[in-house]
């Protein structure tokens, strides 16, 4: 079953870097408080990952704060090095949350899940933005391909707060 308005997030473990290297977070924390975008991606430094969809959010964070977005996430099926790499040459500085989701227990938990072992990259997760509300899910949407940035953007996000 697939993340939904009105479900709660998942209790998973993730990782994100701290000064001390990668660190465990909680996802319910982390997402848990306030008003959150959390996006998905396929993978760190692919093209539509890398090109648009991160990119955009880094642009549009001053106007999603300004909406009352407290939080702006970004979630992969990568490693901690591999999304702190991705986010310092993406220069996201403090503006989007980069979270590993390195074994893919988020997207599995969310039913988000994408099989691209025909593309070399195993199981990740689907492309897919949502806005949570202290816990819970208040609007989700879900690309129909994995390299379509469309009603996952920013922009398309925007609109909706």
């Amino acid at each position: 079953m697939s993340l939904s308005p009105g479900d709660a997030v998942p209790d998973v473990t993730l990782t994100a870097m701290s000064e001390a290297g990668p660190a465990p977070v909680s996802s319910a924390q982390v997402l848990g408080t306030g008003t959150v975008v959390l996006f998905g991606v396929p993978g760190a430094f692919t093209p539509s990952c890398s090109d648009q969809h991160l990119p955009e959010y880094v642009l549009r964070a001053d106007e999603l704060r300004a909406k009352g977005v407290d939080t702006i996430a970004c979630v992969a099926v990568n490693d901690a090095f591999v999304m702190d790499a991705w986010g310092r040459s993406r220069e996201t500085g403090d503006a989007i949350r980069m979270l590993a989701d390195g074994n893919g227990d988020f997207a599995r938990a969310v039913g988000l899940e994408l099989d691209a072992r025909g593309f070399g990259l195993g199981i990740r997760s689907q492309r897919y933005a949502a806005v949570i509300v202290d816990g819970v899910v208040r609007d989700v949407w879900v690309e129909s391909s994995p390299s379509d940035v469309t009603v996952s953007s920013a922009d398309a996000v925007l609109k909706s707060l």
